[in-house]
């Protein structure tokens, strides 16, 4: 089967890792359908609400480290070892071209993106988690930033998400050390926004990402941009962009309904 796997029904877009033997460790194939799943998304109105997970028992182990041993797929790429045998700018490009894609995509999504978190999630693996908006994980799983252990930098991102979610100082603790983390310690982190209990995972995901796909969606997506683009305004320039959404959104029929729906004291229903 595809080693990774992307699907949508009823507005909800699901993209699920699908190397269970190599807990879910990236390939090419993987990085290069990721990137074409996040095009997708990006691109199709109807979806609404986007959930990351991993098949068997993980979510994902970041980079293959028996295909590095080997000289192979460091840089997730078609020419393998000799992209590895070459040039740092040619090991650099690598990078640019495919595993990098995948943060500044999620960038372009306005969509609310949600990951689910089981088993372990290390390295780039809990990188593409924290690209997220959302991460949701078992109780029983685990977390680390274990570039260190292989003498390796954070290429796909890590060092620009981690330390704007836990600070500067537990970021450069985490990735300096590689410790691991439980789910309820990165919780307290602010690594993870929900613990479920294992068995629970699953049903509280659904009721989650359904409460989501309910909402008013333009809206939505204007608060999202407002959250992020927010982290590099300077507070007149928040303030106008937030402003701007606000003529736009209650020209929508979702405020309309909003106002209906507060007033008859009933459940919204948005569009």
């Amino acid at each position: 089967m595809s080693d990774l796997l992307f699907s949508v029904e009823n507005g909800v877009a699901r993209i699920t890792l699908n190397r269970p033997d190599s807990l879910n460790a990236f390939s090419t194939e993987m990085i290069e359908l990721w990137i074409h799943a996040l095009e997708t998304i990006r691109d199709t109105e109807d979806i609404r609400v986007v959930v990351l997970t991993g098949n068997g028992r993980a979510f994902c182990s970041g980079g293959d480290i028996k295909s590095m041993i080997r000289g192979e797929g460091l840089l997730y790429n078609n020419t393998g070892a000799e992209d590895l045998m070459s040039t740092a700018l040619a090991r650099k490009n690598s990078l640019w071209k495919r595993v990098q894609r995948i943060p500044l995509l999620m960038q372009e999504i306005d969509k609310p993106v949600v990951a689910v978190i089981h088993g372990i999630a290390l390295g780039a693996g809990l990188d593409m988690a924290l690209m997220c908006d959302i991460r949701i994980a078992a109780q029983s799983a685990k977390v680390s930033e274990g570039y260190i252990k292989a003498g390796i930098v954070p290429g796909d991102g890590g060092a620009y998400f981690l330390p704007r979610i836990v600070g500067v100082d537990k970021a450069l603790e985490m990735l300096w050390t590689g410790d691991t983390f439980t789910a309820e310690e990165a919780k307290q982190l602010g690594l993870i926004t929900h613990v479920v209990p294992d068995e629970e995972l699953n049903d509280f995901v659904e009721n989650y990402i359904q409460r989501l796909a309910g909402g008013p969606q333009e809206t939505m997506r204007f608060i999202k941009r407002a959250v992020y683009q927010g982290l590099h305004m300077d507070l007149r320039s928040s303030l106008d962009m937030i402003s701007s959404a606000m003529g736009i959104v209650t020209e929508l029929e979702d405020y309309q309904e909003g106002i209906r729906a507060i007033v008859e004291k009933r459940k919204p229903n948005f569009k």
